[in-house]
């Protein structure tokens, strides 16, 4: 992580910091967009919003496959998924 503040922010709470906290006791290392959504939440709530929107909401494709296009995407783009 680039950004110690971000990362280390302890005051953060909600959901990003507890699903940080169980990726990385999980000994895997938290995708990056955690840290920010954990210390900045109220910042980020319309990014969550619209990504609930475009993975989950009306569409041709099935959730199932919207999930399976980002998993391939993410594999492409050599970072977790």
């Amino acid at each position: 992580m680039f950004l110690p503040t971000v990362e280390n922010n302890l005051n953060a709470a909600g959901p990003y910091v507890r699903m940080r906290a169980q990726v990385e006791a999980s000994g895997l290392e938290a995708p990056g967009i955690f840290h920010l959504f954990a210390f900045k939440p109220e910042a980020t709530e319309h990014l969550s919003r619209f990504t609930q929107a475009v993975m989950r909401g009306p569409s041709p494709l099935s959730p199932g496959l919207r999930e399976l296009i980002a998993a391939f995407t993410s594999l492409q783009n050599h970072c977790p998924f």
